[in-house]
């Protein structure tokens, strides 16, 4: 069959470039080799963020008397139920993406797909047979898997990735988990909060090390106190899994240690997927592991387009689905916009939460601008003292010449759930003085946002 749009993968690129692209008119067929919505959906942001909200139960069961309320009996985190509930959540989104194809009417193929030539797929099944389909348009969305370290291969067992660590039989009494991002920090958290002895190693000087370093310091703080061991500038030299536990030989600035654990979680970043697609015998140009498209997504070859993990720039969910967004409504003949990767939000489901948009302090001093930076405490905020959620602040930081919003950071309860409202004001170029004029809600934590820019501009009022 001919279409005009063929998407390899169903990640939250993929199924999102699809359903946009239908809605535009064009006829799209999508090839998916695993379950529908990839790796976010079935192993990634929402299974984690089932997880951590399991974690989060737990604490405030743990800390109820706080609260005015007394249970009686020990509560105890059942491992199983958590993670049977987050499977049946990813189950649950899997089967919602499985109805908007079939709402926006496009055809799902079972199998690997890869790039022939001449815009053509071709999909290889399970039994082995392949299938090919030709497309106007080749849409690549195939994401990316755990890397593997030389010094840190995974076995599945005592070294795992982020895929068995959401589906462990049981839980581990005690875990070593190698890197702080996103992933690694969440993990760490989920585990230690549920009971397990987490060590969580990170090479660079402080954890999360894309975050502004004062954000930083502080989760490492807020780590500390739960009692993580947090051990930064430091490096898995070897492990081994011959025994019950497995040894990890640590580099530090003393010198080596030895570190026991019932399991290693490797979570030092991630690798696209682009072996086996196709991409060479069709001369799709790649470049330090990525493949290189322009501003609208297209590859080296006419017809062939690629988004996500696999392309250069942040590999988060939402960026791919920005991505193809603009990518297939290029292909529509559409004007979009390019997108600025200087406006992207991060975010990091700890507790508490980490939440950032644009500069870090340091990357704006180093741009050369002059600043005007405003800090707000939540130690200061009414509704964190009555959420019983005091830890973290909001870091606003400004050009001091012109009142361009430069960077946010922010870290605290449910600052996920902040981060769009400055991600909007960046976008229209909102100055520090505007946002300290709009009006916020109290009480309320988004306030804290008001108050930063006002502290920037020396008109603080709770501080």
């Amino acid at each position: 069959m001919q279409y005009d749009l063929v998407v390899i993968g169903s990640g939250p690129g993929g199924y999102v470039g699809a359903i946009r692209a239908s809605q535009l008119g064009l006829k799209v067929a999508i090839v998916e080799k695993a379950e529908l919505g990839g790796i976010c959906l079935n192993w990634g942001c929402i299974p984690t963020k089932s997880l951590l909200k399991s974690a989060s139960v737990f604490e405030y069961i743990q800390h109820a008397e706080e609260y005015g309320i007394n249970i009686e009996g020990e509560s105890k985190a059942d491992f199983e139920a958590m993670v049977k509930r987050s499977r049946g959540v990813a189950d649950g989104m899997s089967k919602g993406v499985q109805f908007l194809l079939k709402k926006n009417k496009i055809d799902v193929i079972n199998g690997f797909g890869k790039l022939k030539g001449n815009k053509v797929v071709e999909v290889k099944k399970e039994d082995g047979s392949t299938e090919d389909i030709s497309a106007e348009h080749i849409l690549l969305a195939t994401g990316a898997r755990s890397r593997e370290l030389p010094n840190l291969p995974q076995d599945g067992k005592k070294v795992i990735g982020y895929r068995k660590a959401l589906t462990l039989d049981k839980q581990p009494e005690s875990m070593i988990v190698v890197g702080s991002g996103a992933i690694g920090s969440e993990f760490a958290y989920f585990y230690n909060s549920i009971g397990t002895k987490v060590t969580l190693v990170e090479y660079l000087p402080n954890i999360v090390p894309l975050e502004d370093e004062e954000v930083s310091k502080q989760l490492g703080r807020s780590f500390k106190k739960a009692k993580i061991d947090v051990m930064v500038s430091s490096e898995v030299l070897s492990v081994d899994t011959s025994g019950d536990k497995v040894k990890a030989v640590i580099k530090t600035k003393k010198g080596e240690e030895t570190h026991e654990a019932d399991v290693i979680l490797s979570a030092v970043g991630i690798s696209p997927n682009i072996e086996g697609i196709g991409l060479e015998e069709v001369g799709v140009e790649v470049e330090k592991g990525k493949i290189k498209v322009d501003e609208f997504y297209r590859t080296s070859v006419a017809g062939v387009y690629a988004i996500g993990d696999i392309v250069p720039g942040q590999a988060l969910a939402h960026v791919a689905s920005a991505e193809a967004i603009t990518c297939v409504e290029k292909i529509a003949g559409h004007h979009p916009e390019p997108i600025n990767y200087g406006n992207i939000p991060g975010c990091t489901y700890t507790s508490p939460e980490v939440a950032s948009v644009g500069m870090t302090e340091k990357a704006a001093k180093e741009a050369g601008y002059e600043l005007k930076i405003g800090k707000f405490p939540f130690s200061a905020s009414g509704k964190a003292s009555a959420a019983g959620h005091k830890d973290g602040f909001v870091k606003l930081i400004f050009d001091a010449k012109y009142g361009e919003l430069l960077g946010a950071h922010l870290i605290g309860a449910n600052v996920t759930e902040m981060v769009a409202e400055l991600v909007v004001a960046k976008k229209l170029e909102t100055t520090g003085l505007e946002l300290v004029k709009s009006i916020h809600p109290h009480p309320t934590m988004s306030e804290a946002i008001m108050e930063a820019a006002a502290a920037a501009y020396d008109e603080v009022i709770h501080i």
